[in-house]
């Protein structure tokens, strides 16, 4: 089942090119708002699944091009990124180890949204294509054997990142948790729809333009190993991310206008802006393209405010 929120927050079961408003069918799970429902809906799922199927069968089918959708999950209470988690295509010679970070569930955008580059004096701004996984229960000390039973499903996500801010050796925080720099979306795809997560093409474009292509097979510990090593450190709840890392070697500087696509086998495709008041600009070239040349692989600011003298 493909679940998302749109216009005023309605729920929606998206079928082909349209979506069915099914609020009514799950209107009983106490909520303040869009992300006490939605969690709720995740936790207990296979309860609320046959209402869900009912309504959308039964509902008014709405084309998608006619109606804003919204983040499907507009404020997770824990959103675990994990950190160096690919290959690189064979350039690594042995798995990073495990390690992740926690990012600030206000960071989180929906489709058509605007991730927003602060006045701040990074050296790039870049975005990481990765997928999400959405956890479907409350999981504490979960073993890799059994992860697999506390996922949900699976979204787009966004690693948004200002690079290079100082003081140098800690930034980790003000580089990762800022407002809009977790575009997810459009919307949700169950579990049952994907037949193996680890082997889905992961593609990012820039302004029509393809700039990351990965597959998750090159994941350097897999989907179960990451829940059983962050569920060892904290509860993960239901509606919670666990983004599982990118391949860096298409990573570029995001710039004011860009317009960035993200599709992964199977999640459909996040649309989203990119402004800067500032207007600054950097160099077009992915990381791989610096490298292949023998350059700095991040690329440098060329104009505006901070670009070196």
């Amino acid at each position: 089942m493909k679940i998302g929120f749109f216009e005023d927050y309605k729920l929606g079961v998206i079928l082909g090119d349209t979506i069915v408003d099914v609020s009514s069918a799950v209107a009983e799970i106490p909520h303040l708002g869009p992300h006490d429902l939605i969690n709720g809906v995740i936790a207990d799922y296979e309860a609320h699944r046959p209402r869900l199927e009912a309504a959308a069968s039964r509902g008014k089918r709405i084309p998608l091009a006619s109606v804003r959708l919204r983040a499907p999950l507009p404020r997770p209470i824990n959103i675990d990124c994990m950190a160096v988690n690919y290959m690189e295509d064979g350039t690594r010679k042995e798995p990073a180890p495990i390690n992740a970070f926690h990012k600030s569930p206000s960071a989180i955008i929906g489709p058509e949204e605007t991730m927003v580059l602060p006045d701040a004096p990074a050296s790039v701004f870049e975005g990481e294509a990765e997928l999400g996984v959405v956890i479907g229960k409350r999981a504490r000390n979960v073993r890799a054997a059994e992860a697999m039973d506390y996922v949900f499903g699976y979204v787009n996500f966004i690693d948004g990142s200002a690079r290079g801010l100082p003081p140098p050796n800690n930034v980790f925080f003000q580089m990762k948790s800022r407002d809009t720099f977790a575009p997810i979306g459009p919307y949700l795809v169950t579990k049952d729809e994907i037949e193996d997560p680890q082997r889905l093409q992961v593609r990012l474009w820039n302004n029509g333009a393809l700039k990351q292509s990965f597959n998750t097979s090159d994941m350097a510990h897999g989907i179960p190993r990451c829940i059983e090593w962050a569920s060892a450190l904290h509860t993960l709840e239901p509606g919670d991310i666990l983004a599982s890392g990118t391949n860096h070697r298409g990573l570029h500087a995001f710039q004011d206008g860009d317009r960035i696509e993200l599709e992964i086998d199977g999640l459909g495709r996040l649309a989203f802006k990119v402004s800067d008041a500032l207007k600054r600009t950097w160099s077009r070239e992915t990381r791989l393209e610096r490298q292949e040349k023998g350059l700095d692989p991040v690329a440098p600011q060329l104009t505006g405010k901070y670009a070196p003298a």
